[in-house]
């Protein structure tokens, strides 16, 4: 099992599922939802979180020694070489425990990944998502993919260029922004079944269901670890 499946019940699901079903039963548009649990590995976050980690380990490490001279004098025997190995040694430790201790913890890497690159990384993740997905070769060009990434806690709305063209891209941005909004409140199944459901609407405003419309892609939430 994956990590999102993991992360949503069968219930949660099959509730986005039947959100998809029930949008296009609307329009001859079709609609891809996709939630990936992080669009990026992020690896040079993990290790400045250990430099930090190791840091502090050298400090204390620094200010044990510091008080035991002054207190008990039992480091009276050890060379500044000694203690500079000492202090390296817990350097070197707390690096490595906070590297690994942030790449099973992602949320310990968040606050030292820069924004601009969580955005590009959501971005590329989503192209990917778009093309693998074949949401582009739709017979009448109507197909919408609604990227939802947990890590970056960032949305990407992409559309074939016939949607774009008759719905406009500040339409899309619109449903960013809403889904952006819904994501604070930390009901992500919610936040997509309501895209969804505003992504069939305006869809069927521009490309209603046809009596002979076929289904060309699965009615099924894509999950992406």
């Amino acid at each position: 099992m994956t990590l999102t499946a993991k992360l949503f019940s069968k219930e949660q699901r099959a509730s986005i599922d039947q959100a998809v079903v029930e949008a296009e039963s609307r329009t001859s548009g079709e609609i891809i939802p996709v939630i990936a649990s992080a669009s990026g590995r992020y690896d040079r976050p993990e290790d400045i979180f250990g430099l930090w980690v190791g840091a502090a380990a050298m400090a204390v490490t620094y200010l044990v020694i510091d008080e035991a001279e002054r207190g008990t004098g039992n480091w009276d025997g050890v060379s500044s070489l000694g203690k500079l190995v000492l202090m390296l040694l817990a350097l070197a430790g707390g690096f490595a425990l906070g590297a690994i201790t942030a790449g099973f913890y992602p949320t310990l890497r968040r606050p030292f990944t820069p924004k601009s690159q969580m955005r590009d990384e959501v971005n590329a993740r989503a192209r990917q998502a778009f093309y693998d997905g074949r949401v582009y070769r739709t017979d009448k060009g109507t197909g919408v993919l609604i990227y939802i990434s947990l890590f970056e806690r960032m949305v990407v709305v992409l559309a074939d260029d016939r949607v774009i063209e008759k719905l406009g891209r500040p339409a899309l941005d619109e449903l960013c922004a809403q889904m952006t909004g819904g994501l604070k409140h930390g009901d992500v199944t919610a936040t997509m079944c309501a895209a969804i459901k505003a992504t069939g609407d305006r869809l069927a405003s521009i490309f209603p269901r046809d009596p002979n419309d076929k289904n060309e892609l699965p009615n099924a939430l894509v999950l992406v670890d």
